[in-house]
């Protein structure tokens, strides 16, 4: 397939040059693994690879199936497949060679639809970084400033998409894992309502986490949502009046937005960053939109940001202690980097009372939060509070607030919320706006990024190191 064929076209364009039987799925799969050596050893987005399974699988395809032949990427956490390796980022389980011995239910709905993986991507040691650097792998390199972060904890996956490499790839999101690497790597990335995408363990206990993708285009986004999707039986997303597909096309005039550009943890926000969401902000208005400067009060309480702190900790802990039953024992101090083990630590110090009035806690800031969706229907802000910064500098203390200093709310009341590319610096970098919807209401959001898109495309543009 020509080079530059491959790589202006998204899933969905690809998907549809198979159905029509005028591209083989070998073709695309020989595509995607002809970039991955090419690129990833720039990158380093990419710790596994299943090339030859991935040739193979390509005899399997259903040609009607949605996304037939269409090369994925898996992230190394919460993806995982029997018999290929799993690691998570943690050096134990990679000495051990440790491999997963059943599919997680989300790569079976990957595959369901005709997703070809062709690997795993890096992430930071149990995804719990707002950058992808593990020490156990290394690095990965932003696409668009070799020397900076992609963010994290879905980096890998966001760096290889936004390197053309795969159209997709698999992200999750616990505290603005899937929304913060699309911001840094000028990519769309959906966090959906709570339960809405089908989960590989069962539901998140703090109800945080949930899965999803990254993509180049606002319609590769809702189609693959839309795939995913399903009811969850402990966090069961409303039921949206149509599907993210059809609010592709949808006209959007007259809905209430607050625009806010002041960071909810107190971190200082790049004024780039600012102006990026204020001249969305803008863009809205000019296509009929009521827009003005508001925000929810209590996305900058401080009870909401140490409570989302201890959640994440409790996530950590049982995240450790899993491993009890694959390995025999739980993943401990000397298995893990001090910053992981700290938050492990934190989370096992939380008793069983203390959780369930945690829960209760993070519930009441929520419903006070969601109130501000009766008045108003969406909230723009920057996605990040500065540009990707440079590798190495997120494990200082002075810039580890800024990744997800407008994220981590929307976590707490699992509402959806997507990122999308507001323009690049005079640095060359992306910067990411943040669309929040009301509780279920991903439809809404899918309907004003692809005006956003419409109005100002950015899916032609490539990082200039990549051969056309």
């Amino acid at each position: 397939m020509p080079i530059d064929e491959y790589d202006d076209l998204d899933a969905t364009a690809l998907a549809a040059l198979v159905r029509a039987r005028e591209v083989h799925p070998r073709e695309l799969i020989d595509a995607a693994i002809e970039r991955a050596e090419a690129r990833n050893p720039q990158l380093n987005a990419i710790v596994h690879t299943q090339f030859d399974r991935a040739r193979e699988d390509c005899g399997t395809v259903d040609a009607d199936a949605p996304f037939p032949g269409v090369p994925f990427l898996l992230k190394d956490y919460a993806g995982w497949e029997a018999g290929e390796p799993y690691h998570m980022g943690v050096r134990t389980l990679r000495d051990l060679d440790y491999r997963a011995t059943s599919d997680s239910e989300y790569a079976r709905r990957v595959r369901a639809g005709g997703l070809i993986p062709i690997g795993r991507t890096n992430t930071p040691e149990l995804a719990v970084m707002g950058t992808t650097e593990p020490a156990l792998y290394g690095p990965t390199h932003n696409p668009w400033d070799l020397d900076r972060t992609p963010g994290g904890s879905s980096g890998g996956s966001a760096a290889a998409v936004a390197a053309r490499i795969v159209p997709v790839a698999h992200g999750n999101d616990i505290s603005g894992s899937i929304r913060l690497p699309a911001a840094m790597c000028g990519l769309v990335g959906l966090k959906p309502t709570r339960g809405r995408v089908i989960t590989s363990e069962p539901d998140s206990i703090t109800g945080m986490m949930v899965e999803g993708v990254v993509t180049r285009t606002v319609r590769d986004t809702a189609a693959l949502v839309d795939w995913l999707s399903h009811r969850s039986p402990l966090w069961p997303a409303p039921v949206m009046p149509r599907s993210l597909v059809e609010a592709v096309d949808s006209p959007s005039r007259g809905l209430r937005i607050g625009v806010w550009t002041t960071s909810f943890n107190d971190s200082p926000v790049d004024p780039t960053c600012a102006a990026a969401a204020e001249s969305i902000g803008m863009v809205l208005e000019q296509h009929g939109h009521h827009v003005e400067v508001a925000a929810p009060d209590v996305f900058a309480s401080s009870p909401l940001w140490g409570y989302a702190k201890t959640a994440l900790a409790v996530c950590a802990a049982n995240e450790a202690a899993r491993w009890d039953r694959h390995i025999g024992r739980p993943l401990g101090e000397a298995d893990l980097e001090p910053r992981t083990w700290s938050m492990v630590e934190m989370g096992d110090a939380v008793s069983a009372p203390q959780f369930h009035d945690l829960m209760r806690h993070l519930q009441r800031l929520s419903a006070e939060a969601l109130a501000w969706w009766e008045t108003y229907d969406v909230l723009v802000t920057p996605t990040t509070a500065a540009a990707p910064f440079v590798l190495g500098d997120y494990l200082k203390q002075y810039v580890s607030g800024l990744g997800s200093a407008f994220t981590r709310p929307i976590n707490v009341t699992g509402q959806p919320a997507i990122s999308v590319p507001a323009g690049w610096g005079e640095d060359g970098l992306p910067r990411g706006v943040q669309l929040v919807g009301d509780y279920g209401r991903d439809d809404v959001l899918v309907e004003l990024a692809a005006l956003i898109e419409r109005a100002r495309p950015w899916a032609d543009r490539r990082p200039a190191w990549i051969d056309r």
